[in-house]
Formats: structure tokens, sequence, C-alpha cells
């Protein structure tokens, strides 16, 4: 896609009318000098080879300028500029996220991460004794101990499926599917999924299940459909996708990872059916409704749901306010294109540890069943070791924390086809 100067500011107005973006041109993107535009907009060290875009985001340019602009005002005159700034701020962060997942404003909650927003639809969820949630043994700690204080506080069970093996090289679509729905029973509520899995790199078929749970909502009562909750931070700003286009009704991303946000910033996203399943769980500030009942000494109604579950107090304002930078960049980019580089990458550092011996991988070769995360172990070395020895060669990996360790490599679009050669070549002098 040609990036011209019209395209970039309709792509940041239509984001953060209220904010003021400055985001750049980058010309053509299939060009290796657009993506080196893109690439120059971080500081990284360019010694290092830095594949942990998984983790924790650096900073692009605008970001950065955005959070130190809002930084030094609220440091000059911290009251005035919070006053006057706050709640246009706030909403202009709302919008971008909406219109980034294809939503409305309203309905969009802001967060600190995925941790949270996971926390606060479980937590929330009006569950009743004997109610079953599903999950499955695949899922990170963060959704399995939601879930379990969930259950502890309202007397529903948590039940677990085993989507595959130790590695996701060999299991289907339809195979993921057919397993969560073998773990259906009436009294299913919930089914919590992660879109892309942080040990394996497996992702989610999220459409197909949604696709297949509302053959089974069909036959329920509204207030029996089975919700699907997903934890989607490693898919969110990586794939081309909006809430409808996955077909879930609850959807938690931190922006602080692939979208390249500020970070302690997240969203969750909803649909009317199941926010009105939700009850609050920490005070709002940005529902003027319940604080006004609170004033005029009434129950508030029940509106304004996306801001009714945003968690309340004085934060790291200057970096929410940031928020529609990161949702500005990849829109000027072109999510298509950001989701088309990030697997092109990925796809390079499969296929080439597909090709070595004594490195088994253990994510999807399929571009439809993963993303940007790249699992595998090296034969004779423990996963913190190859992390280890990768890193003493200034390669930045990690090593997903699961009772069943890989070593991971997250490329993404700060990243280069030429910086995936050399990982490989460093690895195969690693098991040579």
């Amino acid at each position: 896609m040609d990036l011209d100067r019209r395209a970039v500011l309709t792509a940041a107005t239509v984001a953060t009318a209220a904010c003021g973006v400055r985001v750049g041109p980058f010309g053509n993107v299939e060009s290796g000098d657009a993506w080196d535009r893109v690439r120059a907009r971080f500081v990284l060290d360019r010694n290092l080879i830095d594949m942990s875009a998984m983790l924790l985001a650096s900073h692009p340019r605008d970001v950065r300028e955005a959070i130190e602009r809002h930084r030094r005002a609220l440091d000059r005159d911290t009251v005035r500029y919070l006053e006057a700034n706050n709640q246009p701020l706030t909403d202009a962060a709302r919008n971008a996220a909406g219109d980034y997942l294809g939503v409305p404003a309203q309905h969009i909650a802001l967060t600190d991460s995925t941790t949270m927003g996971v926390g606060l639809i479980y937590g929330s969820l009006r569950l009743r004794p004997g109610d079953e949630v599903l999950t499955s043994e695949q899922d990170y700690f963060v959704t399995h101990e939601a879930v379990r204080l969930a259950c502890a506080r309202t007397g529903a069970v948590e039940r677990r499926v085993a989507l595959h093996g130790d590695a996701a090289t060999s299991v289907s679509a339809d195979e993921l599917v057919y397993r969560l729905l073998a773990g259906i029973t009436p009294r299913t509520r919930v089914v919590g999924v992660t879109w892309v899995h942080s040990s394996t790199g497996l992702k989610m078929p999220v459409r197909q299940l949604a696709d297949a749970l509302n053959e089974v909502n069909g036959q329920l009562d509204e207030d029996e459909r089975i919700l699907l909750c997903v934890d989607g931070v490693h898919g969110f700003g990586v794939e081309d996708e909006t809430l409808d286009s996955l077909g879930c009704d609850l959807f938690a991303a931190g922006c602080h990872k692939w979208l390249f946000g500020p970070r302690g910033t997240g969203v969750v996203a909803g649909r009317d059916t199941a926010w009105r399943r939700l009850d609050t769980t920490i005070p709002s500030f940005l529902d003027d409704n319940v604080f006004g009942a609170w004033l005029a000494r009434r129950r508030p109604q029940r509106t304004g749901e996306g801001a009714r579950l945003s968690p309340g107090g004085f934060k790291a304002f200057e970096h929410v306010w940031a928020l529609p930078e990161a949702f500005a960049l990849h829109r000027a980019i072109g999510k298509a294109d950001v989701a088309r580089r990030t697997h092109e990458l990925a796809s390079q550092l499969k296929e080439g540890l597909a090709g070595m011996s004594n490195v088994p991988l253990a994510t999807p070769m399929s571009s439809a069943l993963s993303a940007g995360i790249v699992s595998f172990n090296i034969d004779g070395a423990s996963p913190e070791a190859a992390v280890r020895r990768l890193r003493e060669r200034n390669i930045i990996a990690s090593a997903a924390p699961y009772a069943r360790q890989w070593v991971r490599l997250t490329p993404s679009i700060r990243n280069t086809p030429r910086e995936v050669d050399a990982v490989l070549a460093e690895i195969r002098g690693l098991v040579a």
C-alpha cells in the first residue's frame, strides 16, 4: 500500500480526532525502505537483535513524544492540565481503540494490562453455583488463576480440556474446535481461550470456534448463552481482525506488546449482550452515571458499559493519553501490511528452524494457526541455557514460563529479514 501524506493523516484523524497525532508517511510498505523507516522510529540498541516483541514494548517515536509532551505539561501545571484534558484525551484513547477493533468507543474499557483485563472479565462475570467455565490445559496462568478466583467467589466450576500434546505442530483447526466443544456440558456458561498461546505460538481458530458456539447458543435462552472470552494480546497488533471478524463476546489485551503502545495500558472490548453479564468490581471514574448516582444517593442505572468497567483512580495519565499514537501508527502502516510483514518474518524463521536437525519446533508452520511467536528447543540444552547462549550472541530471546518450556523468538515489524537470517546462522552454530 502507498502511504501518502493524506492517507496517513486520514488514519490518524479517524483514530484520534482530539489528540493531534503526528505520524509521518512511510511510502510503499512493499519496499525495504518503508520498513526501515518504521524501524527507525524505535531506539533499540542496534548491537542487539531484539526478538522480544511479545514481552514489553519499546515505545516508537510517536508514542515517546506524546508521553513526553503530556508529562511536561502535567509537571508544569498538574491540576489544570488534568482538568482540561483528562476527559477529551481519555475519550480519544477509547475512540482509537474502538476504531481499531471495529466497535463503538462505549464498548471499550481501559485497563493497565492483559492481566487486569482478563481479571476484570472473569472477576465481573455474573456466575451462579454450579455454572461451568471451560478453558484448556494450554492456557496461561492469568486465565487459569482468574477463573479459579471467580469460581471460588461464586461457586462456579472450572473445567479444562487438553488441546494437543507438548508441541502444537500437528494439530488442526477442526481438532481444536472439536476438543473444546467436547468439553461443553449443559452447565457451561463461559468458554475462555487464548488467541495466540505464549507457550507454543499456536493461534486458536477463534472465528471457527465462535461459529460453532453460535450453533450451540441458538438452542439456549439468553441468560444461558455461552460467552466466548478471549485473551487476545498476542494477536492484537499483529492480525488484521476486529471484534466482529473474530466473533468473540469479550476480548482483553495489553497495548504494550505487539501494538507498541504505552507501557501500562490495555483494553477490554465487548458486545452489548456480554457487557450485560458483567458486574462492576472496581469503582470507575469514567462513568458519570455512577458518580452522579453516588452524589444523589441513588442506585446507578446500568449504562456506559466500557466506562463502567474501566478501573478508576489516578494513574500514569500521560501513558493513557498517548495510546492514540500507537493505533495511528498501525493505521498509517496498514493493519493488513503489519500482519503480512509479521507473518513473513515468522515464516522465514520457522522454515529455517525446521530445516535444522536437533531443533524441535513447537509452532505450527501454517499462518492460519500461528502469528508472530516462534517456539522451539535445542536438543541437549535447557530452554534457559539456550536463551542464555543466544543472549551472549546479542540475540534477545525468552523462555516460555510454563511447566513445559520452549525457547521463544518473536519477530515483529521492527525486525528485518537480515536479522532473521543472522539469528538462524547463530542457532546453526549452536547445534553444529
